[in-house]
């Protein structure tokens, strides 16, 4: 078998894609035989190239799991010093990290067994090798052996830590001190008791100095996991920072504003100090850096995110979490370093610090609510001021400002209506769709818990949103279909003379003709319900507030709904109906793909279950359909006998 599959390796590499799959075919017909591994084991220590060991590595690792049990004493022997070899001898960096990987696979089966006594002795030397890449090697098997055998370190873990803390000290060599800190971040995650995660504080200045000259050198990989251990560490309930917590914080925010680095290197930072800002903050109040941490997240509300970026990892949204957390744990000492960052900046030229003025305030107001009440004036001024920019972002983000206000700065806020109403109804004019949706979202807040002051606003508050409901696309008609839910919930019977035209223009909305294409799109995270007699809706949240819509309509008509029954009734009822939407994702790849080995390195006789890479209830259906059956009771309370003919069906 040797000198056949010997070629038939040198065949699988080459560039030819028939002679690849046909020797694709073969290896997986002849890896069926445990003789498989001895000769795999020959190849990867005498084949003269090192693509042909690496290959050969790759194969046993996957093969040798099915194959262990059946082999002879011997042979097992033979297999493990051969491991050994290939890898304190073996030239190739690639060939010693493939071959590492197969002693992690038989170590999970021979050390449990007693069938590799010896194995942690001889990483224990190789890892204080004068030979750089022993050392090395050493490193990366306990960071792989920790997934397989963690518990067997467990009698040796006080000595480890001193060898690791040793080895990311190593100043001969960067490889020794990246696999050390990847070994840290091993351990760290295999241990759950609280006396071993303690002695990992030692461990935080050598993990600093390693991070940072990683960055420096551009291994951000290596900072990143940096800034994962440091997340282990908070999370943790042991007081492990102690006084290193300024130095992370230092770290993280150096690395926070650098433009430099990967977008991704940079989130991991800022997310450090919001795990910090979570979990840690009366630290960070007493060791006084959360005005350092603000003068750096505030600014990075102005930083204009790359539009390839993954939005989630932009700088900007990221800073607004660690702003908005720290406001919510610490308000008394975000409040007003944040208003003096938005009274400096508010008149800049720099259209993105205007923006980063209002935003800043929105994010905060619900953390510091009590502190921005007092200073409503102040805050109002800047905001509002910033609804009349000539930038559009600018507007977008006051509008979202004065929808937050409304939301957390109740009471309080309602005496502003007067100055507050008229720069709204002037926003939801505007020629920009994000302005009008987030305009729309502020008058919903502000009117939702506005009384009669309301009533003499009706006709011009009316006149707008309903010209907007019928002239805008479908995301503004939602909004704005809140803040007219909103004005009817606040105006009450003084509401009267405007309902039978919106309950006309709701019915048109919600008449449901086509609905076939729900699952499919369910499963692409998308709700498609098409053909609303001539308006395409691509979303159920349009039903879902015209529901709620209803529900508000017939709080305030009482018993005189009834004559809308008749209409309203086989929308509900085509709601309540619709499927939930639920779906299940199956995740059939395979992880495998190491130099395009993929193909031959998956075990085809393994019975593996396809992985379910997501489960998720799509609920904007669920949304809708709970917005539907709340407007039935509503409806039976509020009309009486009139619903007489609609129980039946309901249930």
């Amino acid at each position: 078998m040797a000198q056949s599959l010997e070629l038939l390796l040198i065949q699988f590499l080459m560039p030819d894609n028939d002679a690849r799959r046909q020797a694709e075919d073969q290896i997986k017909r002849l890896a069926k035989d445990p003789q498989v591994v001895p000769a795999l084991v020959q190849h990867l220590r005498t084949a003269k190239t090192p693509n042909v060991r690496q290959l050969a590595a790759v194969l046993l690792r996957k093969r040798i799991t099915g194959h262990w049990a059946k082999l002879s004493p011997q042979l097992k022997q033979h297999v493990k010093q051969s491991l050994i070899e290939s890898i304190t001898v073996e030239n190739s960096p690639p060939v010693r990290r493939a071959s590492a990987n197969v002693v992690s696979v038989v170590a999970k089966y021979a050390v449990p067994a007693g069938e590799w006594p010896d194995l942690l002795t001889f990483l224990f030397q190789c890892s204080q090798s004068a030979q750089e890449d022993h050392r090395e090697v050493a490193l990366i098997l306990f960071s792989s052996l920790t997934e397989t055998i963690g518990n067997t370190f467990r009698p040796y873990f006080a000595d480890l830590q001193a060898l690791l803390l040793k080895c990311m000290q190593d100043e001969s060599s960067s490889r020794v001190r990246v696999a050390a800190l990847k070994a840290v971040g091993s351990f760290l995650e295999f241990t759950n008791d609280g006396d071993e995660v303690v002695k990992f504080r030692d461990f935080i200045p050598s993990i600093l100095d390693v991070s940072r000259k990683c960055i420096a050198s551009g291994e951000e990989d290596v900072a990143i996991l940096a800034f994962e251990i440091f997340d282990e560490l908070i999370e943790s309930p042991a007081p492990l920072l102690g006084d290193s917590v300024k130095a992370i914080v230092q770290f993280s925010l150096e690395v926070s504003c650098n433009q430099n680095l990967e977008s991704s290197t940079r989130h991991q930072a800022i997310q450090i100090v919001s795990w910090l800002a979570k979990y840690k903050y009366n630290s960070l109040k007493k060791h006084k850096l959360v005005i350092p941490i603000l003068q750096v997240m505030c600014p990075l509300l102005a930083e204009s995110s790359d539009q390839e970026d993954d939005d989630d990892l932009a700088p900007d949204r990221a800073s607004a979490e660690v702003i908005d957390t720290l406001a919510m744990n610490l308000p008394k000492h975000v409040f007003l370093p944040v208003l003096e960052f938005a009274s400096v900046h508010c008149q800049s030229t720099n259209l993105k610090f205007r923006e980063a003025s209002v935003t800043a305030l929105g994010v905060i107001s619900e953390g510091c609510f009590d502190l921005m009440k007092e200073k409503l004036d102040t805050v109002l001024n800047i905001v509002l001021g910033a609804l009349r920019d000539p930038e559009l972002v600018v507007r977008g983000a006051a509008s979202f400002a004065i929808g937050q206000f409304a939301e957390h700065l109740q009471p309080e806020i309602l005496s502003h209506y007067q100055s507050v109403l008229p720069c709204l109804l002037i926003a939801i004019e505007d020629t920009s769709e994000e302005v009008k949706e987030k305009s729309h979202y502020a008058l919903a807040a502000f009117c939702e818990n506005m009384g009669e002051e309301i009533v003499p606003l009706l006709d011009h508050l009316m006149g707008k949103l309903m010209a907007a409901l019928e002239n805008s696309p479908r995301n503004l008609q939602e909004t704005c279909m809140s803040a007219i839910g909103s004005v009817a919930a606040a105006a009450e019977q003084a509401f009267n003379p405007y309902a039978e035209r919106v309950l006309e223009l709701m019915k048109f909305f919600m008449v449901l003709t086509k609905d076939e294409d729900l699952r499919a799109r369910a499963r692409k995270k998308e709700l498609t319900i098409t053909k609303y007699q001539g308006f395409e809706l691509e979303f159920s949240e349009l039903r879902e507030y015209t529901h709620g819509f209803f529900s508000n309509v017939a709080e305030i008509l009482d018993d005189t709904f009834a004559q809308y029954l008749p209409r309203v009734m086989p929308l509900v009822f085509a709601s309540c109906n619709l499927d939930d939407g639920s779906a299940v994702d199956i995740d059939e790849s395979d992880d495998e793909n190491v130099n395009d080995f993929g193909g031959v390195s998956s075990d085809d006789d393994a019975d593996d279950e396809p992985r379910v890479r997501n489960i998720s209830v799509r609920t904007g259906v669920l949304d809708e359909k709970a917005a539907a059956t709340q407007a039935l009771g509503l409806f039976a309370l509020h009309t009486k006998s009139a619903f007489a003919p609609y129980p039946s069906t309901s249930l």
